[in-house]
């Protein structure tokens, strides 16, 4: 056995320990390499919007915040591919074969053309819907509970019973209501369903007029002028892009136009009791949100509504028409002057 004097002990243990060091920092370094976080995911997400107005709009950028708020911002960890297929179906087509075989991470559809359009060009990128009224009757879910498809989303079904009563109050002697709606959105054939069962539990009578594009709105209009005593307007895409359109006829005629949403009002309408598209639209970024992080999956998720709805008042248009808005309807409204 070898033998050391105490100085040399001392410098041989120093001496091993420096290496025990080395190769420890040798080995940690590697783990550490191996354990170093991930860079963050970047997202890539589709929005297909069918036409410039001012509810879809909304709906748009609540939809923009609503993933914002829950860490996934445009510039950091996401990105936003926003089409608009200006009301056409072939560049509805065009969008959703775009999406797909840029193999986006998930879509947002606003208005249900748009949906149908990325739902019949996918079954596996995830939907998210909004500005849609019902989703079974589109053919996008198999049940609003459980949609057991790609899509999901938030409904813009609007409180027609609620509407038709505010219609009442602004135009009490009101006998025949009118309504023109787009007849190729299978959203306003429903809501004028629903519109005529309301209307004859109130002795209303409902005469309709439809249009296919907006060049037709004016004609529609001057069939009812005469033969009604108030206008009703649905969440119809065609009618809410050409507001000013319909208020041209109607404003000459001092027929009151009572809407289903606010868009509508501050684009010429009289008053709505309606959907706030905005918040519409951050619910369905909440639930984009949810998707993304893994936390649930369309097929799953129930399609979502809102519960509370936006009273809002043209007064300039109400003096205009000669029309005296109660007191009570003017309560917590936001009211346009």
């Amino acid at each position: 056995m070898l033998k050391f004097s105490g100085t040399k002990m001392k410098a041989l243990t120093a001496a091993l320990l420096l290496m025990l060091a080395a190769g420890a920092a040798g080995c940690g370094g590697g783990d550490k390499k191996a354990a170093a976080p991930a860079a963050e995911k970047k997202y890539n997400v589709g929005i297909v919007q069918l036409v410039e107005h001012a509810a879809l709009d909304a709906a748009n950028k609540g939809f923009v915040d609503g993933l914002a708020k829950n860490g996934f911002k445009e510039g950091k960890n996401i990105t936003f591919d926003r089409q608009n297929a200006q009301a056409d179906q072939s560049n509805l087509q065009n969008i959703a074969n775009r999406f797909v075989n840029n193999k986006v991470d998930l879509i947002c559809a606003i208005a249900t053309p748009s949906a149908q359009s990325v739902a019949n060009a996918t079954k596996d990128i995830p939907i998210v819907g909004t500005a849609i009224t019902d989703y079974k009757a589109a053919k996008l879910v198999k049940d609003p509970a459980k949609p057991g498809t790609n899509v999901t989303g938030t409904t813009d079904m609007n409180p027609i019973k609620e509407q038709v009563e505010l219609l009442l109050k602004v135009v009490p002697k009101a006998k025949n209501v009118g309504v023109i709606y787009c007849s190729s959105e299978v959203n306003s054939q429903l809501q004028v369903e629903i519109l005529k069962k309301e209307a004859a539990a109130k002795g209303l009578t409902i005469k309709e007029a439809t249009v296919s594009t907006v060049n037709d709105i004016q004609q529609a209009a001057h069939s009812l002028i005469g033969k009604v005593d108030a206008l009703y307007i649905p969440t119809d895409n065609i009618m809410a892009s050409a507001m000013p359109t319909l208020c041209k006829v109607t404003d000459e005629a001092k027929l009151a136009v009572i809407c289903a949403e606010p868009g509508e009002v501050k684009a010429g309408g009289l008053i709505t009791l309606g959907i706030d598209y905005y918040m519409l639209g951050e619910e369905t970024g909440v639930m984009a949100a949810e998707i993304l992080n893994g936390k649930a999956k369309p097929q799953d998720m129930a399609i979502r509504s809102q519960k509370e709805f936006k009273a809002v008042v043209n007064m300039k248009k109400a003096e205009q028409l000669g029309i005296k808005i109660p007191e009570e309807l003017l309560k917590g409204a936001e009211v346009l002057k």
